[in-house]
């Protein structure tokens, strides 16, 4: 018996080396997203000092293990067996959970995730136990701490609310102090900044970072909440001093507070949120060290978990291999560097690549906004917004090659949070750093004016998003692991094992597609590299590049899907014809994207000849959507007519048809060849042959008409299928040869005045 517990122990500890790495990549989104976002420096040199951070404050972190022992439930009420369900369920919850996050590139709470586990784990033995209970002895209050759920709560609602108005205001003052040229005005105020900056990150690191380390002594630590006053003067004058003569000596005092900052928030990540990680394992380790030395004979359903009361005394062998997994995880982890991307993608400065699409909501708030923001520019003088708008001229900011902001607002950023982090602490509310961190980027990124009304739906509706998915995460938390520890409690070690071996597959098989997607996905570098150049000519080249691709995707994705939805008709392949379908709508939506992407590379082009070039790029992304309607045009009644498993198509309509889609396939592979290579020397000898397809797909609509009108042996409903399948081919033919007029001259410096006037009229 005790061997088999001491197996749950040792997985406990390797699901926890599996937390360590999925929770660090999550969170890491908390003190790294302001440093990437605004280039403060190599992102090794942000990895090492972030990584610093980590160790430091996992090695010192001790005091908050306690909530994993007696913070949600009450041990003495449990006994050792039900304690074991709990803390399994816990941990196999929580590392696919956030593994499922980490995936979607969707930062998320552990602290939320772990709490709410525990509960859920807890709510319902507890109340099991309470039905089971004939003598009345067991209330809900005496099995778990209700109170730490309701105050997790209001801290979602609290630091949501005050971080996003917070760095809203601190932000929108910054701008006016320092504006988007800040090296113009810095003077004296950058001392006076700098101090103020370093003063409340000095802090930050004493009274979050350290307040539960170990090797600090209680006298210490009572000494400096004695001279709190103090100390934050002395830091103040001593840093202003500092920073100003720094910058006399043309060093960038931003770049040493973003990486102060980073290494801060850092320290007092791993010193506070170690618990949600290895917190619960140690709570196992203790529980099964306990019954091991003190059981004497006592079933594991009768010997109670009192010695869990106490406070926990890890050893330090534990806190140094967790600081050494978490500084691992940080350096190797892609999905680490997946979730700072969504952070910094909703923050960045400039119009780019958006992740997420539009809601209702957003474009509700959006026409608020947009109603307030009228009204408040015929109330406010015109010499006030004249002021206010020149502090925040976009054309004169300062940023690193590709950049999402400048070091000002990573400053506020990483500043701010470590103040609303110790405001937190002071008055007993538990902040989450996630909610924090992120709401503070979204708080400043609106101060600063990079919601235009181009990006602003998209911007508000990812923030939605991962609000949305700090809530799902308390819900689902809760749930599941009330799920999964009821199941194991009732299949004992069957149950157990089984739960072990589907936390292990999940782990594994979500690893394996997400590499899988990586490599699948390419990395956009062709738009990142347009929006970050400033010389017109390279734009305009890679803008071209851009364009190219998208129209030599489209046709080969249009040849090949128009292939496997005639093959599903003629062949009666429903599955074909359902995958055709689908795929056509998934290709809508990243055509959506493509075009948006290109529009925003055709505005850096000069004017005149985005305006020379506006109608073929339009001409071409229209061909794009046109293409894949048809599609769905002629997709819709074949699956239809297969769905319902009416009479199939004729096999001399088959071998009528057969060399006009081979002929047609033809003509669209060599129409991509000459897309990708940007050669059309042999572009009009496809448009005549184009033409000549079309005059012999008529040829056969007439063909096929007259027969249908001299037997009577032809099924009406596979005919009409089949003359509508050609109707769209024909359709198909000039939409790519639009395509390709199309592409010719969005490449071409010449376009002939002639095929311009043929392309203005309707083919």
């Amino acid at each position: 018996m005790e061997t088999v517990y001491l197996g749950i122990v040792i997985f406990l500890f390797m699901l926890a080396v599996f937390d360590l790495l999925v929770g660090v990549s999550n969170d890491a989104v908390n003190f790294m997203n302001s440093a990437v976002g605004a280039k403060v420096a190599k992102f090794r040199t942000i990895i090492i000092v972030a990584a610093a951070g980590v160790f430091l404050g996992a090695i010192m972190s001790n005091g908050m293990m306690d909530i994993a022992r007696h913070g949600i439930f009450q041990p003495s009420n449990f006994s050792f067996y039900e304690i074991m369900c709990i803390l399994l369920a816990v941990m196999v919850t929580d590392v696919v959970l956030l593994d499922v996050f980490n995936t979607l590139g969707l930062p998320t709470s552990t602290t939320v995730s772990m709490v709410f586990e525990l509960l859920g784990g807890t709510f319902i033995l507890a109340i099991l136990k309470i039905l089971g209970d004939e003598t009345g002895m067991y209330s809900l209050g005496d099995m778990m701490n209700t109170e730490k759920a309701f105050s997790v709560i209001m801290a979602i609602f609290l630091s949501v609310a005050i971080a996003f108005i917070a760095g809203t205001v601190v932000q929108y003052i910054s701008r006016l102090i320092f504006s988007f040229n800040y090296k113009k005005n810095l003077s004296w105020t950058i001392g006076i900044f700098g101090g103020l900056s370093t003063t409340a990150l000095a802090y930050f690191i004493l009274l979050q970072g350290l307040k539960s380390s170990p090797y600090i002594s209680p006298d210490t630590l009572a000494w400096i909440s004695d001279h709190n006053s103090l100390l934050i003067l002395g830091c103040f004058i001593f840093f202003t001093l500092l920073m100003q003569v720094l910058h006399w000596c043309k060093v960038n005092v931003f770049r040493i507070i973003v990486l102060l900052g980073t290494f801060s928030l850092a320290l007092a990540f791993a010193g506070n949120d170690l618990v949600n990680f290895i917190g619960v394992p140690l709570a196992g380790y203790s529980s099964y060290m306990d019954y091991v030395a003190n059981a004497n004979g006592t079933g594991i359903h009768d010997f109670m978990m009192s010695s869990l009361m106490s406070s926990a005394k890890t050893p330090m062998i534990f806190l140094f291999l967790s600081g050494l997994v978490m500084v691992y995880a940080l350096a190797t982890s892609k999905k680490a560097q997946n979730v700072i991307k969504t952070s910094v993608d909703l923050s960045r400065q400039e119009e780019g690549d958006e992740m997420f699409g539009s809601s209702a909501l957003a474009r509700t708030i959006v026409r608020r906004a947009t109603a307030t923001n009228e009204f408040l520019v015929r109330v406010i003088p015109a010499n006030v917004r004249n002021w206010i708008n020149n502090r925040f001229n976009k054309d004169d900011v300062i940023l690193e090659n590709g950049a999402a902001f400048d070091l000002v607002r990573a400053s506020v950023n990483l500043v701010l949070s470590g103040l609303l982090i110790i405001i937190g602490t002071t008055m007993k509310l538990p902040l989450s750093t996630t909610y924090v961190t992120f709401i503070v980027a979204m708080g400043s990124s609106l101060a600063d004016r990079a919601w235009g009304r181009e990006s602003a739906v998209y911007r508000i509706t990812g923030m939605f998003s991962v609000i949305g998915g700090w809530f799902i995460t308390a819900f689902v938390a809760f749930t599941v692991c009330a799920l999964v520890t009821i199941i194991m409690y009732y299949t004992s070690f069957v149950g157990m094992f089984i739960f072990i071996c589907l936390a292990v597959f999940l782990l594994v098989r979500s690893n394996i597609k997400y590499s899988e997607k990586q490599k699948a996905e390419k990395q956009d570098d062709i738009f990142k590299r347009m929006m970050a150049s400033k010389d017109k000519n390279e734009i305009l080249t890679l803008l071209r590049q851009h364009v190219r691709e998208t129209l030599s995707d489209y046709i080969d994705y249009t040849e090949k899907t128009y292939v496997q939805v005639t093959d599903g008709f003629i062949n009666e392949d429903l599955k074909s014809l359902k995958k055709g379908l689908n795929s056509a709508e998934e290709k809508r939506k990243m055509l959506k994207k493509r075009r948006r992407k290109e529009i925003l590379g055709l505005r850096r082009i000069p004017i005149a000849l985005a305006i020379e070039k506006n109608t073929w790029f339009h001409l071409g992304s229209n061909s794009c959507e046109q293409m894949l309607y048809c599609l769905k045009r002629i997709c819709e009644p074949c699956k239809e007519h297969v769905d319902n498993n009416f009479n199939p198509i004729s096999k001399e309509s088959i071998a009528d048809f057969l060399p006009i889609r081979e002929e047609l396939c033809k003509l669209m592979e060599n129409t991509r060849a000459d897309i990708e290579n940007n050669n059309y020397a042999d572009a009009d000898d496809i448009l005549v042959k184009g033409d000549t397809l079309k005059n012999k797909i008529s040829a056969l609509r007439k063909a096929q008409m007259n027969r249908l009108q001299e037997t009577d042996n032809t099924s009406l409903k596979a005919a009409m299928v089949y003359l509508n399948i050609l109707q769209e081919t024909q359709e198909l033919v000039s939409i790519w040869r639009h395509l390709l007029r199309a592409s010719r001259f969005f490449q071409n410096d010449y376009v002939p005045q002639q095929e311009a006037q043929i392309l203005s009229l309707a083919e």
